[in-house]
């Protein structure tokens, strides 16, 4: 059964069936409308072939689509309603300026060639063609720069607005993270304090010479109490100093479990642990209840279909747990955009056990691996500070686990790689540092007004060099001043008049027999403004053209 559509490509085939119904309109009707020429059937099959042709490609290749639409333009003249349409969408479309901005530079050479050196067109209709190349084809180009220019600074303004809202709520996380560290370094001072002093006591008691057996026994037993109480004091000021409470792990829910879980889910899950690895103490086996959540999570969304191995391994004083998958079969699954937290809290959790953590590409897959110590005291440092380091891990994935070429846990090496890696082969993504969202809205804003001042400056300065081309090539042999022309006598024989040898082009409408036009040079056009008439060699009459 095939996939149907959705609804985004429903709406751009009916966006691209429509342009085509807009800019085929006009070749449609003049192709219907009599009379019809040799081969008209053919010609409009053809020209409606090449406008359907452009607006198909014409996402994917907009230049070559207007391009197109110029050429079309050589064998029917009502394809010139299509270029300012098909110049818009480039300007829009085209990431790039160079490309679009040479192809209008090789047609303008290219046609002024063909008209005026193989054609011989003159400078009238030459200027007239030019003039359409700039205000049906650049400007609309431009108005699409500025156009694209805008929906950019759009977009840096709502990420903009989206760094200061999370740079926000960082704040505000800072804040409480700082209160419950604070909070958490309070009772290490206090309770742990008194808690040490009533196991001295304790033991002084069990260590007392005329102390009955029985009360040594319960002194004893005191201070074994005692030391259990400041152990899980120990634990409880480490969950109070974890940046997500423990509270999401289900109640005695082991490794086991969770790979069984897993598995259920439809995930190929091998599970290597010995035996002694379940009986870990409460800290420790939470660290290692939340990398291997964490890793099959994101394995899970970003290397579906891939082989996952979790290896739990204790060794003398510590435990080594890691989850490796392999490469992706068919790529990530569709998400949102991550902001690199995920292994950064994990990160904290692995480091306040006293753990270190590792997460990188392998083979083509991911591996994330952590060594936790069995005994070992929570990590003074907030949690939460590492949060703010600008070479965090995972950066660019919504759980924070992959960056830069393996793009998440067993994402294929073929992606893009937009990480920076250190000195110990670890993937480093770029974050925002502060100001960096200031700085790309500041940027975009630049790029509109320059955008703006160009789609509005630039036809006008062709327009004037257009003319400053068209001038010369109008006036050149063609000119008789006001004095000169004063000076004509009628009767006097052409010969002897010494008029310019190249008349300007005669104004719009029949123009009488045997009468000559000659400008006075104005500028830009050049316009006719004297008509000289003869009848037998002879100036029968002079007369200046009104305008």
């Amino acid at each position: 059964m095939e996939p149907q559509p959705t609804l985004p490509a429903v709406r751009r085939r009916a966006g691209d069936l429509l342009l085509w119904a807009v800019v085929a309109a006009p070749v449609a009707y003049a192709g219907l409308t009599p009379p019809w020429p040799r081969h008209a059937v053919p010609l409009l099959a053809g020209s409606l072939a090449l406008l359907g042709l452009a607006v198909v490609f014409g996402r994917r290749w907009p230049l070559a689509a207007l391009l197109a639409v110029v050429l079309g333009s050589l064998v029917d003249g009502n394809f010139v309603f299509a270029i300012p349409v098909f110049s818009y969408l480039a300007g829009r479309r085209s990431a790039g300026a160079g490309r679009v901005a040479a192809g209008f530079a090789a047609v303008a050479v290219a046609g002024t060639a063909v008209n005026l050196g193989l054609l011989g067109t003159n400078p009238a209709t030459w200027f007239l063609l030019a003039s359409v190349l700039l205000f049906a084809g650049v400007f609309p180009w431009l108005l699409g720069r500025l156009r694209r220019q805008q929906r950019a600074l759009a977009e840096a303004g709502a990420r903009h607005a989206e760094a200061e809202e999370r740079e926000r709520r960082a704040a505000v996380e800072r804040v409480r993270l700082r209160e419950r560290a604070r909070i958490a370094q309070d009772m290490h001072d206090s309770l742990g304090h008194d808690l040490s002093l009533i196991a001295l006591r304790a033991a002084a008691l069990e260590l007392a010479a005329d102390l009955p057996p029985a009360h040594r026994a319960a002194a004893g037993e005191l201070r074994a109490s005692v030391a259990t109480a400041t152990e899980r004091l120990h634990d409880v000021i480490g969950v109070l100093r974890e940046e997500r409470s423990g509270s999401l792990r289900p109640a005695g829910e082991s490794v086991e479990e969770l790979v069984d879980g897993a598995r259920d889910a439809g995930m190929a899950v091998e599970l290597r642990s010995d035996r002694d690895a379940g009986d870990l103490p409460p800290l420790v086996a939470h660290a290692v209840h939340r990398v291997v959540r964490e890793a099959l999570t994101n394995a899970a969304r970003y290397a579906p279909g891939a082989p996952v191995t979790v290896s739990v391994d204790r060794r003398g004083g510590e435990v080594a747990v890691s989850v490796v998958n392999g490469r992706a079969p068919a790529g990530p699954l569709p998400g949102p955009s991550s902001h690199g937290s995920g292994l950064l809290a994990l990160r904290e959790r692995v480091g306040l056990a006293g753990g270190v953590l590792d997460a990188g590409p392998r083979n083509g897959g991911f591996a994330v691996s952590a060594h936790l110590p069995l005994r070992a005291a929570p990590a003074p440092a907030v949690a939460g500070a590492e949060a703010g380091r600008p070479d965090g891990l995972g950066a660019g994935r919504p759980d924070g686990l992959g960056a830069g070429r393996s793009g998440g846990l067993g994402s294929s090496a073929g992606e893009p790689d937009d990480g920076l890696r250190d000195d110990g082969g670890a993937v480093r993504a770029p974050v925002d540092r502060p100001g960096d969202a200031e700085r790309r809205l500041r940027e975009a804003r630049r790029r509109a007004r320059r955008s703006l001042l160009v789609a509005f400056g630039a036809p006008a300065g062709l327009a004037l060099v257009l003319a400053l081309v068209y001038y010369p090539l109008a006036t050149a042999g063609a000119v008789l001043d006001r004095s000169g022309y004063e000076r004509l006598r009628l009767g006097e024989e052409r010969d002897g008049l010494g008029l310019p040898r190249r008349q300007a082009d005669p104004p719009a409408g029949a123009a009488p027999a045997g009468c000559e036009y000659y400008t006075d040079g104005n500028f830009p056009f050049a316009e006719p403004t004297w008509r000289l008439c003869f009848a037998g060699g002879r100036l029968v009459s002079k007369e200046k053209i009104a305008r």
